[in-house]
């Protein structure tokens, strides 16, 4: 065949550049889910534009620790939980386990009540226990359903649903001399409710569930595409995550935006679940922006629920040697699948058993909170040691970011817990 031929049938232009994202972007897109979304709107109407410039912090903190996870994905062709069974101490791993699965299930059951509570905002006939049933019974038919690359397909596009946060400043009157003052001019005040809420921030942006997801997403894609793993490919992946992580971040960014300019100004300080952010948009922005911003939760319910659960039954795969993947079909891996189902219905069992959505979420922010710092200094070890990376160990640049990353996740946890048990 004529090279000419050959080049014909390479995408190019936008084409090109959507090919070239993967596990990055739905790794960046479901970071910013119904949990986060009620994070981020907290700190809009709780202190108005000041907190804008902590997605100019969190942005390479995250593409650092999330592309180191993904290299080691690639490179070793392992999970992060199979590296941690062969070449840590088991107390290391179990305690890892110990604290995944009860915060990851927690966030699970917050994102559910989340995805219902603003289902029943739109539809006040239906009960917003019926639709944490509803869509629980959607993403588990999904899950077990679709093979691997449609799953794939779909958590990718579904990632387009966070587009519509980008929209709604637009739909009303902004400060953006203001905007952009407080984007790069930080505000910080030193009192327990502020350092909170930068907490907060820093824990909803860095999760560790995250870093599970990426390193194993990007070895099912390896197996998938049967691609070499050569310095280009590591650009590649590397390019995926950045963008992934710039996503998320403008995303975070628009969200306290939006909040900031609408329900801080007009008084509304107090937002603690997204629902509550949805509701109060509508009598002051408009129903526009309340559709949009109600939608928007729905759909990364969707793209984050089937990343946490899939991550969880990863990790617990991965520490008993079980069948996994989400290639395989129910009956090949059936544990894997347990393993899903068992933390979606957990999850929505929490809305019946009295443990409110804020509850959910606190406790799972404090055990993120101590797992994080853990598992980015593995991360940091692993991706540095040649036995493990070959020619493929950290530059000076992941380094730096990864290192500042453990630092401010140790202080966040440090926060954290004064905060909760001592402040």
């Amino acid at each position: 065949m004529p090279d000419t031929d050959i080049q014909k049938e390479k995408p190019k232009g936008l084409k090109a550049l959507w090919n070239l994202l993967g596990p990055g972007l739905i790794t960046g897109a479901s970071d910013d889910d119904p949990s986060g979304i009620a994070t981020y709107s907290q700190a809009g109407a709780q202190y108005g534009l000041t907190t804008l410039w902590t997605a100019l912090i969190t942005f390479p903190l995250m593409a650092a620790v999330q592309e180191m996870c993904a290299r080691i994905g690639v490179v070793t062709t392992q999970g992060l939980t199979g590296i941690l069974r062969k070449n840590y101490p088991a107390p290391v791993l179990w305690l890892m386990v110990l604290f995944s699965f009860p915060a990851i299930v927690l966030n699970i059951g917050a994102d559910i009540a989340g995805m219902g509570a603003v289902a029943n905002l739109i539809f006040p006939a239906v009960s917003p226990l019926i639709f944490s049933v509803v869509f629980t019974g959607l993403l588990l038919a999904a899950i077990i359903v679709l093979p691997y690359a449609r799953m794939a397909a779909v958590l990718k596009w579904l990632c387009a649903i966070l587009l519509v946060y980008l929209v709604v400043p637009f739909l009303v009157k902004t400060d953006w001399p203001g905007v952009v003052r407080h984007t790069f001019i930080p505000a910080i005040q030193f009192n327990k409710d502020y350092i909170s809420v930068l907490v907060a921030i820093l824990g909803t942006t860095i999760s560790p569930y995250l870093f599970f997801w990426q390193t194993t997403m990007e070895v099912e894609t390896v197996k998938h595409r049967h691609v070499v793993v050569d310095k280009r490919y590591i650009r590649e992946v590397g390019f995926d995550v950045d963008m992934g992580m710039l996503f998320s971040n403008i995303v975070m960014y628009f969200i306290i935006l939006t909040t900031g300019t609408v329900l801080f100004n007009a008084g509304i300080h107090e937002i603690d679940t997204v629902e509550q952010a949805a509701k109060a948009l509508e009598p002051i922005a408009g129903a526009g922006a309340y559709y949009l911003f109600a939608i928007g939760i729905i759909g990364t319910g969707f793209l984050a629920i089937p990343v946490l659960s899939g991550s969880l039954s990863y990790i617990i795969s991965e520490t008993f040697g079980w069948q996994e993947g989400l290639d395989k079909r129910l009956h090949e891996a059936p544990a894997f699948y347990g393993v899903i189902v068992v933390s979606l219905l957990v999850g929505l069992g929490i809305n019946y058993i009295g443990i409110s959505p804020i509850q959910a979420l606190i406790w799972s922010a404090i055990l993120y909170g101590l797992t994080s710092p853990v598992i980015i200094a593995i991360v940091l070890h692993i991706s540095n040691n040649k036995a493990v990376m070959g020619e493929y160990t950290n530059g000076a640049w992941s380094n730096v970011f990864g290192g500042l990353a453990f630092l401010l996740m140790t202080a966040a946890a440090g926060f954290m817990l004064y905060f909760q048990f001592a402040g």
